[in-house]
């Protein structure tokens, strides 16, 4: 049975995440809905990583079976005509049976866009995190230099999180001001459940002046979720890319998020 992988795009606002869910209205239930009408039968997807509520991607990567053959091309357009206008599928590889959206994936690759204004911005909302009050970049980023590598991110994760061990590696963490813009970019094996949003908490504490540069240090130490910033807005949070083993999947993993097209790269 041949085995699909599709590259997902979708504006999180209007989901309760990619998960199933008994009332339907999460990305992943919609995506296999519009894969059973184009495909006539029914589709089961495994993603490379979960998003929460109000969490978007623009370089989610899914994997199913299907015996219905088609064109990679086909399965790009005739999806996305039954797709909503905040989901779409970018592209579609044939691969290989050994291939797993999940367990074959090497990095995962997200994005945080935070906004620093004194006001909020109409045409940023739900699309990027707002803070009014000045934040110091640079403390920011010194402070975020703490967690490159591996690490036990247990002051990270959520109390609902069920992955077996906290230890994680992050290879990239990344602070890029573009005006008002804050490009938190971060790169890693893989990451715990609201790992990525604590993190973020932390650093806004950071950069307000409201905990010194060591905080973050001192939070790895604790392993202590209960010691840590509250959990920072979904808003700004992007899925950009997910990374394979070279030759595993051809296409271009990750869409750049628009950044260049935004004027921010």
């Amino acid at each position: 049975m041949p085995r699909v992988a599709l590259g997902i795009a979708y504006d999180g606002r209007p989901w309760q995440g990619w998960q199933k869910q008994p009332n339907g209205q999460t990305v992943q239930d919609t995506l296999e809905a519009a894969l059973a009408a184009f495909a006539t039968v029914p589709v089961h997807t495994t993603c490379a990583g979960r998003t929460d509520t109000a969490v978007h991607a623009v370089g989610q990567v899914v994997h199913f079976d299907c015996a219905i053959g088609r064109t990679e091309e086909s399965w790009v357009r005739g999806v996305n005509a039954h797709l909503p206008e905040s989901i779409s599928v970018q592209w579609a590889q044939i691969v290989s049976d050994d291939f797993h959206a999940r367990f074959s994936a090497t990095a995962r690759a997200y994005t945080y866009l935070l906004l620093n204004s004194r006001v909020r911005q109409p045409l940023w909302a739900g699309k990027a995190g707002w803070v009014f009050q000045p934040l110091d970049i640079s403390a920011m980023t010194q402070a975020a230099q703490s967690l490159v590598g591996e690490h036990d991110f247990s002051s990270f994760r959520s109390s609902q999180c069920q992955a077996k061990s906290p230890i994680r590696t992050i290879s990239e963490l990344n602070l890029v001001q573009r005006g008002n813009l804050i490009i938190v970019s971060l790169r890693g094996n893989a990451f715990l459940h609201h790992m990525v949003r604590n993190i973020m908490g932390a650093l806004v504490q950071i950069g307000q002046g409201r905990e010194p540069i060591e905080f973050m240090a001192s939070l790895l130490a604790f392993k202590d979720r209960t010691k840590g910033a509250p959990t920072f807005a979904p808003d700004g949070l992007y899925l950009t890319e997910v990374s394979y083993p070279a030759g595993m999947l051809a296409l271009r993993q990750g869409l750049g998020f628009g950044l260049r097209e935004l004027g921010l790269e």
